[in-house]
C-alpha cells in the first residue's frame, strides 16, 4: 500500500467519482490513476468503487471505511509536512479561509492587509459559501480555518472559539417613512417589506427568532447571502433591508440611512475554527490573534485543552467579547 494510492482514492472519492478530472487534479493521467486504484483493490482483496463497465457508479460499504481511514492518513501527513516546514522556514507556507460573504467583505480586509504585510511569501485562499459548505471544506482539511456564525451544530467536530458579538441595523433609503424614526420598534418592521439574509447566513436564526418571540410574521420579500445584495435591492425600492451594523459602510451606503435595531434582536457572535489534530504553525496563530486579539496562544491551547466542548464552552464563558 502506497500514500500516493490513498490520495488516488481519496480526491476520486471527492470528484464524484470522475477519475479524468481526479487525475487533472493531480496532475498526473487517468490511467495511471485506475491503475493504482485497482493494484490497491487488488492488494486489500476488496472493492473500493463499484463500478459498471469502466465507469465508477458509487463507493463500497468497506470503501466507506477506507476512505475515512485514508483522509485521517493524508491529513496527518500534510501535518507532518507543516511541521517540518515550521522548522525549515517560518514565514513560508499558505492558509486557507473557509466564510460567509459577511466576513469576508466587511469583516476581514483589515486583517488579511496585517496579515499580508507580515506575512508577504505566505499565500492565502479565500472560500465563500454557507456554513454547511463551510463546516465541509474544514472536517475535509480543503480549508485550515472556518469562520461562521450560524450552524453551530455542523462544526461539533471542530475546535470552535468565539471571536466577537455583533447586532443588526436597519437600512432604508433618505425618503423611507422610517428613516425619521426615534425608537425603531418590531411593530415598525411587521408593516413594511423587508429584505434581508437568507435563513442559516449571517445570524439570520436570531432575527426569526426576535419575530418569533413577539408573535409577528416579517413580510419577508425577498433574501440573499449577499449584504450588497440586500443594500442594492433596498435601494431599488423593494423594501427595508436588516443587516449585519458591521455591513454598513458610511462613505459607499451614504445615499442610505442606518437605523440602529440592536434592542430588537439578541447579538449573534462569530466563531474562528480548526480541526483537532491541526498542526498550527506560527502565522497561522498569529492569524488567529489578529482576527480576534483575545485568543492569543496560551488561549488557544487553553482551548485545545479542553476534554469537551461544553468545557470549553465554560471557559470562554468568563473570556467578555468585543462588539462590532
Amino acid at each position: 500500500m502506497k500514500l500516493q494510492q490513498l490520495r488516488y482514492i481519496w480526491e476520486v472519492a471527492n470528484h464524484g467519482l470522475n477519475v479524468s478530472a481526479a487525475a487533472e487534479s493531480l496532475f498526473t493521467s487517468q490511467p495511471g490513476v485506475s491503475k493504482q486504484i485497482r493494484l490497491l483493490e487488488h492488494e486489500l482483496g476488496v472493492e473500493i468503487f463499484a463500478r459498471n463497465g469502466k465507469h465508477l457508479y458509487e463507493i463500497t460499504a468497506v470503501g466507506q471505511q477506507i476512505l475515512a481511514m485514508a483522509g485521517e492518513i493524508l491529513r496527518q501527513t500534510e501535518t507532518i509536512k507543516q511541521m517540518a516546514q515550521e522548522y525549515s522556514d517560518e514565514t513560508q507556507g499558505a492558509l486557507s479561509i473557509a466564510t460567509t460573504h459577511t466576513q469576508a467583505r466587511y469583516a476581514l480586509p483589515s486583517v488579511i492587509t496585517a496579515f499580508r504585510d507580515a506575512y508577504p511569501d505566505v499565500s492565502l485562499h479565500m472560500n465563500q459559501g454557507s456554513p454547511e459548505q463551510i463546516a465541509q471544506l474544514a472536517d475535509t482539511g480543503t480549508a485550515d480555518f472556518a469562520i461562521a456564525t450560524e450552524g453551530m451544530e455542523l462544526f461539533q467536530d471542530l475546535i470552535m472559539m468565539p471571536c466577537y458579538r455583533w447586532n443588526r441595523c436597519l437600512v432604508v433609503p433618505k425618503d423611507h417613512p422610517l428613516a425619521g424614526v426615534q425608537q425603531l420598534t418590531l411593530e415598525h418592521l411587521a408593516q413594511v417589506p423587508i429584505v434581508t439574509y437568507v435563513f442559516g447566513f449571517t445570524g439570520r436564526s436570531k432575527l426569526d427568532s426576535a419575530f418569533g418571540a413577539a408573535k409577528i410574521v416579517p413580510n419577508v420579500v425577498l433574501t440573499a447571502t449577499d449584504t450588497d445584495v440586500i443594500k442594492t435591492y433596498v435601494r431599488l425600492g423593494l423594501g427595508v433591508g436588516i443587516i449585519a451594523s458591521m455591513a454598513f459602510d458610511d462613505v459607499q451606503d451614504r445615499d442610505l440611512v442606518r437605523i440602529d435595531a440592536s434592542h430588537l434582536f439578541e447579538p449573534s457572535v462569530t466563531y474562528i475554527g480548526f480541526r483537532r489534530g491541526t498542526f498550527l504553525r506560527g502565522y497561522m496563530l498569529n492569524f488567529i490573534k489578529l482576527f480576534a486579539p483575545h485568543l492569543d496562544e496560551w488561549t488557544v491551547q487553553d482551548a485545545l485543552a479542553c476534554a469537551t466542548r461544553k468545557d470549553r464552552e465554560a471557559m470562554f464563558a468568563e473570556i467578555p467579547l468585543p462588539r462590532r
